[in-house]
């Protein structure tokens, strides 16, 4: 849920997806103009292409797993005009006689790979539906397999300590205002119509063009992060296609801030989740790991706060030459490890290491290491295309104050400066509002305590949803509860529903 918002895309996107890529289109694209505004046209209103499946099965993934190119339109105004090409991928049944209907994987980012995902969780999906669904996924565009485009922007602005808009160690924005302006002035000059067409609207518009494609009249989803968004889109727009649907970690729907409100939403989502690393890392049960902080939780937070601010003053060096250790690593190295309690020793051997005069830190991949510029292209095109940001440097300074003094583990980042503040010709379309009209066929799954969408913001969809969702809320902590950071309660009822279409009555609740 990107987002900027979402672990699963940091790690995701270290990884090679090439054995998934098709051909992209020409990158003559990139000189079409882009339209105003994108309207959805009427679902007849080009011919609905054929999928010409291939075998794209990898080891450890489902067996059986296919791949194909969808052709969609650039610009859905157009249809029969210039087209780009998104990457999709089917599981079939391995039940036959069991399934009643496609099961679409959507997933989180902005910037997640549906064909990758599908690959990751398609095995667990065959065991845990019992092959009611053919399963499938897409990468939106500009991801994996699908079109891509590029901002062209410097290696040093494509680290996720500066994708992200961490402040100065003393809370200054000087540089993230001159790296967002920069940022968008190199996608404005360098993106085009490709870049331009990144966005929720048009993701939404290709799963159904997706649907059209497979010759399936409803699809069922298991929308995750902010795939929950993409998903609740889908079904405000398109609520008679819609089968059996599961949001899975929402964030709030308020089309006025989208991606910006999902930002700001998570300092106080680090602090909820917090306790949970506190007590891991306190818990006698370390000391034979060498993974002990501090012998009380309540001692475990002054003692990363310290530390950063010590990195502040003083990096240090890492095994990554001229990447070191700064106080923003190590509180981004937090917030991303705050995901799921399996990364909680990770974050314990960085911060052991950083306090240790004789060892050399060694970094995460997504830390060490520059995205890709397709991919850092994307996280910000789809975030800016969205919904319009606040212009005024002044209202992020003031922003930036407060929120560092509320929130001291993401030291204001969360209200910082993006290059969304100096993108060019604003938002592509009006965003969508999600409302109560529609079948009531939406399962919510949330945890509590949710680093990334919290729980606050969920209860926001929920509300929004009203009459057509019910909500389980799970007592426990992490992103991405079903086949993830969950429990076996939850687990069990999105299975129950997505299996036999039962819902609880009410919203229910799930202890740990």
């Amino acid at each position: 849920m990107t987002t900027y918002l979402n672990r699963t895309l940091l790690l995701a996107l270290s990884v090679t997806v090439v054995a998934l890529s098709v051909t992209v289109v020409a990158t003559s694209l990139a000189a079409v103009a882009v339209p105003a505004a994108l309207a959805a046209p009427a679902e007849s209103a080009t011919a609905v292409p054929t999928l010409m499946w291939r075998s794209c099965a990898l080891p450890g993934g489902p067996a059986g797993q296919e791949c194909a190119d969808l052709p969609v339109p650039l610009d859905y105004t157009d249809p029969d005009g210039p087209q780009l090409t998104v990457a999709v991928s089917r599981v079939r049944s391995d039940r036959p006689g069991a399934r009643r209907g496609t099961l679409i994987v959507i997933p989180g980012g902005p910037g997640s790979a549906g064909v990758q995902r599908l690959t990751q969780k398609g095995a667990a999906l065959q065991k845990e539906l019992a092959g009611a669904y053919d399963l499938v996924g897409l990468d939106p565009r500009g991801v994996g397999g699908s079109t891509r485009a590029n901002c062209g922007l410097d290696e040093e602005d494509r680290y996720m300590t500066t994708l992200r808009s961490w402040p100065a160690p003393d809370g200054d924005i000087t540089e993230n205002v001159a790296r967002s302006r920069r940022t968008a002035e190199a996608c404005a000059r360098n993106g085009g119509a490709v870049l331009r067409s990144f966005s929720t609207a048009n993701e939404v518009r290709d799963i159904d063009r997706f649907r059209q494609a497979l010759g399936e009249e409803k699809l069922s989803a298991w929308g995750v992060s902010y795939g929950t968004y993409v998903g609740a889109v889908y079904a405000q727009k398109y609520p008679r296609h819609t089968d059996r649907w599961v949001l899975d970690s929402t964030g709030d729907p308020d089309p006025s801030r989208l991606e910006r409100g999902w930002l700001a939403n998570m300092a106080q989502a680090a602090d909820d989740r917090f306790p949970d690393f506190a007590a891991w890392a306190s818990d006698p049960a370390r000391e034979a790991e060498r993974l002990r902080l501090a012998r009380r939780p309540q001692d475990v937070r002054p003692l990363i706060l310290s530390l950063a601010a010590e990195l502040d003053r003083q990096p240090k060096e890492t095994t990554t030459a001229g990447v070191a250790l700064t106080g923003n690593r190590l509180r981004q190295a937090l917030q991303s490890a705050l995901y799921s309690d399996s990364s909680f020793g990770q974050l314990a051997e960085l911060v052991v290491a950083a306090q240790d005069p004789a060892v050399t830190p060694v970094l995460p991949p997504e830390l060490a290491y520059p995205l890709p510029d397709q991919d850092a292209a994307v996280m910000v095109a789809v975030i800016c295309n969205d919904v319009r940001w606040p212009a005024s440097v002044a209202s992020y300074r003031r922003a930036v104050a407060a929120d560092r003094a509320d929130h001291p583990l993401t030291a204001g980042m969360p209200a910082n400066i993006t290059p969304c503040a100096f993108w060019k010709n604003g938002p592509t379309e009006k965003p969508t509002r999600i409302t109560a009209e529609g079948p009531s066929d939406i399962l919510m799954i949330q945890n509590l305590r949710d680093p990334a969408t919290p729980y606050f913001g969920a209860l926001r969809m929920r509300e929004a949803l009203a009459g057509r969702a019910r909500l389980v809320t799970v007592d426990h902590g992490g992103h991405g509860v079903y086949l993830g950071n969950g429990n076996a309660c939850g687990t069990g009822k999105v299975t129950t529903f997505l299996t036999t279409g039962v819902r609880p009555d009410r919203d229910t609740f799930c202890a740990d």
